[in-house]
């Protein structure tokens, strides 16, 4: 049996329909919401099962890997997250680059020798790594429009893999994979009215006229941070608002918190793009934090914890 594991955002996404366009294979689909991330442990492995983990930490999943391969699994895990202590066995292959200028999809881009370039430069887009997908699209020769495009590809596909829940998403992470591990070309989503793409551009700008009405909750020269309701719209733009936040102010530390139904909330932490490091380590002081350097998030903070948080942030960055 073939497992395909993989984040349900635009890098874990992307980063499997690079491998399966590349390598077609019927395999069962395990993912979910983009905080979602610790899935081996779904996969009930047996002996010469094969797994693919693609942009989950494997620190997260540790314990699951462990039994996967005590079973007989063999496992390829290709990841820029906290790695922690590595498997030793000789069927569990790692491509793991946990620097800050990389992402999944940029780790199967070289795997497979820039096969689906452009597939690539859409999750790096999609990361918020605006300059590494620039330099990739300007070695393309790609032009301005589509450059534009893939940014825009990116951004939604990263949008939609925001919520507390499925319920809270427009695309099933495993529904969206499957539409469009379709195309070989990103660029022939745009040709296609009835593509995802519009489907998504469409929320996405209904979501972000909610946005317009929300002000800051603390605003400094060191961390911009907002505070948004209990609200499906609220939920869904969480990553992508941080990511636009942290291109418009690059030398502060962008979070968005969000309210929880049990009254806690969720964060996303941004590092400033200027210091892209640290946000997984003050992410990783709380108990149900953690990410990368230069994005991370926090699945349920107590409500009496976002001072602490706030002057953490504060402390780590000035």
């Amino acid at each position: 049996m073939q497992y395909d594991i993989f984040n349900g955002d635009a890098d874990g996404i992307i980063s499997l329909i690079q491998m399966r366009l590349a390598e077609p294979k019927t395999a069962q689909l395990v993912t979910g919401v983009k905080r979602d991330i610790e899935l081996v442990k779904q996969v009930q492995a047996m002996a010469n099962d094969e797994l693919l983990v693609l942009d989950i930490s494997l620190e997260k999943n540790l314990a699951a890997v462990n039994v996967a391969l005590a079973n007989g699994a063999v496992i390829t895990y290709i990841d820029h997250h906290r790695a922690g202590e590595l498997p030793v066995s000789t069927r569990f292959t790692a491509h793991i680059d946990t620097a800050a200028e990389t992402c999944t999809a940029l780790i199967v881009d070289k795997l497979l020798d820039g096969k689906h370039r452009d597939w690539a430069i859409a999750a790096a887009y999609g990361d918020n790594m605006v300059a590494v997908a620039d330099a990739l699209a300007d070695e393309r020769g790609l032009p301005l429009d589509d450059k534009r495009f893939l940014r825009e590809l990116g951004t939604l596909i990263n949008y939609n893999g925001y919520g507390v829940t499925i319920d809270d998403l427009h695309f099933a992470p495993a529904e969206l994979f499957q539409m469009l591990v379709q195309y070989a070309s990103p660029f022939v989503l745009r040709d296609d009215r009835t593509s995802p793409f519009y489907q998504l551009q469409g929320a996405y700008a209904a979501d972000m006229v909610n946005v317009a009405a929300q002000s800051p909750y603390y605003d400094d020269d060191t961390l911009l941070l907002y505070l948004l309701p209990n609200e499906a719209w609220a939920k869904r733009v969480s990553g992508v608002l941080g990511n636009v936040l942290a291109n418009q102010h690059p030398q502060r530390a962008i979070a968005v918190v969000t309210h929880n139904t049990d009254k806690s909330f969720t964060v996303s932490l941004r590092a400033p793009l200027n210091n892209r490091q640290g946000a997984g380590d003050i992410c990783s002081q709380f108990a149900t934090g953690g990410g990368r350097a230069a994005a991370a998030g926090i699945n349920a903070l107590s409500v009496s914890d976002l001072p602490q948080l706030i002057d953490t942030i504060k402390a780590y960055y000035q």
